[in-house]
């Protein structure tokens, strides 16, 4: 049954359609279909957390394989969508599963992922909400580590508040940082709870059972250990964060969050395709299929934090399919992902766009990455055009990889600037086009070698 959001505290975010394409945009160049395809789906989510729980029980999600070559944006598109809204999301590659029967991974530790991935994300939320209160408990904690209580024999009259007393200065201090490097002893806990795994027919599986919540302080040895005031902030934080947060709580909030928001983007799924009945490597792709099938369809799967339903998570399949076709896939799962959309291959004007206008350009990300070192590095408009040409030219001549081949190209041209740059503080470079051909120029041309450089 679907959930109101008043008994999780959560809800998914109301953007429309329109402003999660604008937020997409600001990362991802082009591909428009696809970032409208998405969209919809993510809006449609947030539509039937508006209906009463009986009709959105029956509402299941409208999954989108997303056809088109490497570097293009698929996996990018999929997971700049989950952080927008906060959603628990997983990549795997449908290739690194076994069918039944085989060693390797089975089909449903994707749904175990998820929930592990949906702890995590609502354990770090609860540590927020309550940081402030962490903050002031660790600090009382230290301020008795600074400052000790007097002895309870022979203590003279009138000691006790001159420990109050001195605690409020020592507190001062200890929020100026005068006292961070200062040693402390610390009781930490020790996990010493044994870790239980089982042979099944799809190889080693961790046990559904969490032994240290349901006995807790059996396996836990608390130990002492000296650090630095700095470090003994951080570790009575989260002490006293732990504290605070109510781990079943947690375990019913990421349940429902992963249930119902939760995305999964299965990449190379053309690597399964294909119905083969021969002997040979190929013959358990039908099979990785079938077990896909109910996973995707909506089942219940088993985890050590209780069991999740997979009916309204939301599954984004991607693939090149440059040798299978989706009509490959077994009819059952075609009929599962009924959004398909077709993404483009970039154009060498699509990779201008690529080096400038995202927040996160790769031409940005080296400037703040060459500023820690005190240098001022920039580009101009013609050396990104230059950079995008030779990018096209290198991915028509031999692996087309999209837009990685940037990277590549990126990482080749700064090579001796990034080396060397220990030793450039406060040098200004200007990276133009002439400086990109003179360096990459050779090693485009040579055909050979730029197929292992390039």
């Amino acid at each position: 049954m679907a959930k109101p959001a008043g008994e999780t505290g959560w809800q998914l975010e109301n953007l429309t359609p329109r402003q999660i394409v604008a937020e997409l945009d600001k990362h991802i160049v082009g591909q428009r279909a696809a970032k409208r395809s998405v969209a919809i789906a993510l809006r449609n989510r947030w539509r039937r957390q508006q209906l009463p729980p009986a009709v959105a029980e029956e509402i299941l999600p409208k999954n989108i394989l997303m056809i088109g070559p490497t570097g293009v944006g698929k996996t990018e598109i999929a997971r700049r969508l989950a952080k927008l809204v906060r959603a628990p999301f997983l990549k795997v590659e449908a290739s690194k599963f076994t069918e039944v029967g085989y060693v390797g991974r089975d089909c449903e530790s994707m749904v175990r992922d998820l929930m592990e991935i949906a702890i995590s994300m609502v354990r770090e939320e609860k540590r927020n909400a309550v940081r402030e209160t962490a903050a002031r408990r660790a600090e009382d904690r230290l301020l008795q580590l600074l400052v000790p209580d007097p002895a309870p024999v022979g203590t003279a009259e009138g000691q006790g508040p001159s420990v109050a007393d001195t605690r409020e200065r020592f507190r001062e201090r200890l929020r100026s940082g005068a006292l961070d490097e200062r040693t402390v002893e610390v009781e930490v806990e020790e996990n010493a709870a044994p870790s239980l795994e089982m042979f099944g027919p799809q190889g080693v599986e961790e046990v559904g059972l969490n032994l240290r919540d349901m006995m807790p302080g059996l396996f836990a040895r608390r130990v002492h250990q000296k650090m630095t005031v700095a470090e003994a902030r951080e570790v009575l934080e989260l002490q006293e964060a732990e504290k605070l947060i109510d781990r079943q709580q947690v375990q019913r909030e990421a349940r429902h969050r992963a249930e119902e928001a939760g995305i999964i983007f299965l990449d190379e799924i053309d690597k399964v395709a294909g119905r083969e009945r021969g002997a040979g490597p190929d013959v358990s792709r039908e099979g990785v299929q079938r077990d896909l099938l109910p996973i995707v369809e909506g089942t219940t799967v088993s985890t050590k934090h209780g069991p999740i339903k997979t009916d309204h998570v939301l599954f984004i399949a991607a693939g090149a399919f440059h040798v299978a076709r989706p009509a490959d896939l077994i009819p059952e799962l075609q009929g599962r992902f009924p959004i398909r959309v077709e993404l483009e291959s970039l154009s060498e004007q699509d990779f201008v766009r690529i080096l400038t206008e995202p927040e996160n350009a790769l031409t940005k990300q080296y400037a703040a990455l060459l500023s820690a070192e005190g240098m001022k590095l920039s580009f101009t408009a013609d050396a990104a055009e230059e950079i995008a040409r030779l990018a096209a030219e290198i991915n028509g001549r031999s692996e087309n990889i999209g837009a990685r081949r940037l990277a590549t190209l990126l990482e080749r041209l700064l090579e001796e600037v990034s080396f060397a740059a220990p030793d450039m503080t406060g040098v200004e470079l200007k990276v133009d086009a002439a400086y990109v051909r003179q360096t990459l120029q050779g090693i485009v041309q040579n055909e050979d070698l730029s197929r292992y450089v390039l």
